[in-house]
Formats: C-alpha cells, sequence, structure tokens
C-alpha cells in the first residue's frame, strides 16, 4: 500500500503506526481487494481499507469483460464512496462507519470501520429462520429510513442487474418472451408511487452478524440507489433459499418484512397502500432479476421452478393488461 495511504490512515485515525492484515477477500473482476489494517498508538484496534485499483485488463469469471463493464464497475465504487461519505444510517439499519475516502488516478480507498470490533463479526454461507428475519428486519428499517429520499450522487435507480446497464445480458437471453417484456417489467418497477433507496446487493454474504445472529450490520454498497424496496428483498431471499424453501417460506418472511417496515415507517405514510403497492410488485422484482440471469449465466441455480412459476404469473398480468387497453 502505498505511504501516502498509510499516512491518511494514520491521520485520520490518529494512530501512531499500522500493520497490513489479512487480505478479506478481492474484489470482483480483479478490481483490487479488502484488507484489514490493524493500528497502534490508538482507540481503534483495526480498520477495513477498500483498495480499488482499475485493472488494465479486467477478467470476468462469466466472460463479460466489456467497456460497458468496466464503467459500470468504475460507476460503482464512484457510487459508493459518495454513499459513505454522504449518507448514514442508524442502529436498525447498521452500516460501517466511513473514516476516509480518497483517489488518485485509477486507484479509489474507503476506509471503513470495522464490523468485526464492533461485534459483528460473524458470516453466514446459510441461515436459519430468526438469521433471515434478522436481515430483513434491517433491509426493513433501511427502506423505512430513505423512503421517499432522492438517491443524489447515487444511481438513479438502485441494483446491480438494473435493465438500462445489462443490454448485452438482455441480448443474450433466448427466453422471447420475457426479452420483449423486460421493459414493460422496469418501467412498472421504476413507476411505483412508494420509492426508496436500496441497499442494490442485498445477498446473504453482504450482511455481518453479531454471534448471537439476531442482529446484523450490512456493507458492500456499489450499487445502492433508487427504487422499490422488493428489489432487495426479493434478491435476499433468493439468495439464501432453493426453489422448495422459497414455496414454503416466502409468504411468512414477506409478513415479517412488512411488520418490520410498519413499525418503522413515518406516521404521515399511507401504509396500507405502500404495502398493497409493493407486494403488488414481489413478483414483478423477482421476474426482472430472473431476467438478467436467464441472460448472464442461463445454468445458475436460482433459475427454479419457483423463479419460473413468478415470471410466468407476471407475463400472464402483462398479456391481460395488453388485452384491457387494446394495445
Amino acid at each position: 500500500m502505498k505511504q501516502e495511504y498509510q499516512d491518511l490512515i494514520l491521520q485520520t485515525c490518529g494512530a501512531s503506526s499500522l500493520r497490513v492484515g489479512e487480505s478479506i477477500q478481492t474484489l470482483w473482476s480483479g478490481y483490487g481487494e479488502i484488507v484489514r489494517l490493524h493500528l497502534e498508538g490508538c482507540d481503534r484496534p483495526s480498520v477495513v481499507v477498500k483498495h480499488v485499483k482499475f485493472p488494465e485488463e479486467a477478467e470476468h469469471p462469466r466472460g463479460w469483460s466489456t467497456d460497458r463493464s468496466h464503467a459500470r464497475k468504475v460507476r460503482s465504487y464512484q457510487v459508493e464512496t459518495h454513499w459513505y461519505q454522504n449518507y448514514s444510517a442508524n442502529q436498525s439499519c447498521r452500516i460501517p462507519a466511513s473514516l476516509a475516502a480518497c483517489s488518485h488516478g485509477d486507484e479509489m480507498l474507503i476506509v471503513l470501520e470495522d464490523l468485526d470490533v464492533a461485534g459483528y463479526g460473524q458470516r453466514r454461507t446459510r441461515v436459519n429462520n430468526k438469521e433471515m428475519k434478522a436481515c430483513l428486519s434491517w433491509l426493513a428499517h433501511f427502506h423505512a429510513l430513505f423512503l421517499g429520499v432522492a438517491p443524489e450522487g447515487l444511481w438513479p435507480v438502485g441494483t446491480y442487474w438494473h435493465l438500462d446497464t445489462r443490454p448485452d445480458e438482455l441480448e443474450a437471453m433466448e427466453d422471447a418472451e420475457l426479452k420483449a417484456a423486460a421493459g414493460d417489467i422496469d418501467r412498472i418497477l421504476n413507476e411505483c408511487s412508494f420509492k426508496t433507496i436500496v441497499h442494490g446487493d442485498a445477498k446473504l454474504a453482504n450482511f455481518c452478524f453479531s454471534q448471537s445472529g439476531r442482529d446484523v450490520a450490512a456493507v458492500d454498497f456499489q450499487y445502492v440507489g433508487g427504487g422499490c424496496g422488493m428489489k432487495d428483498v426479493v434478491y435476499f431471499l433468493g439468495s439464501c433459499m432453493e426453489e422448495k424453501e422459497c414455496e414454503k417460506k416466502v409468504p411468512g418472511l414477506l409478513d415479517y418484512y412488512f411488520a418490520e417496515l410498519k413499525v418503522s415507517v413515518r406516521k404521515d405514510v399511507d401504509f396500507s397502500a405502500l404495502e398493497k403497492e409493493w407486494r403488488e410488485m414481489f413478483a414483478f422484482a423477482w421476474t426482472d432479476f430472473h431476467r438478467f440471469l436467464l441472460g448472464w449465466m442461463p445454468g445458475h441455480w436460482k433459475i427454479n421452478r419457483y423463479s419460473k412459476q413468478l415470471t410466468k404469473e407476471v407475463l400472464h398480468k402483462l398479456r391481460l393488461g395488453s388485452e384491457t387497453s387494446g394495445d
């Protein structure tokens, strides 16, 4: 790590020295890494640094290395830096505190609070109902906090699979009916009355758990932006359950999310109208992500019977709507 970066971290934290610790993970397509730095001489034992270095030749694991893909990633790190510098959450939807950020040439650095030290040191690859509810509660409080807030400096439409940013994947799709309906599905989601700021990549891997599993914090805000809260909910549920579990558990988990949302939205919000609209958007949001997967990786395990059934229902609604309007 460059000396100027080390000096910034030492000055920001009031530390006398630092030691580069373990690499927590490499960033997608070789765009850098996330490392833990151990500090001496201050009240903060460690920090986590997201060190982005744009590669001369990106290597996408799925073969999607294009100029458009690179531009999207560059923008995502700019958005994430802006998010950490200009937005904050609360204890009900905990995120790491932003300590410093800088960019120079083809490098960017974001210095963050170490959530392990803050009591969120557990990661999960599989979750039970209690842990899923902890994540859904986080999402509900997050969506309530930013309900009606304009996504200034963020993605106008959040989520990494947003249609306008994924024309290559749309072109690669073989499902002709869904391909033709993709624009309508996107428009319906974007025109919903109740908008919030969505995390945009709310998969299980981006939640950090307390020892008990009852409390969580979220990381990775590269695709944070405006939109319907259901986008985060469907992506999270799909990240931790297979088709049979979805069929069995989604209704109850959705009820739990809306119960948490109800207690956390402002009192002047017409919650019954919000819930009605977002419940209607659930299948559209799920189908929207299914559309992306079909173009991006047709053999993905998430392309299952549950997803296909929801997609079938959405396409049927669109056909009925078209017939009713006389198109």
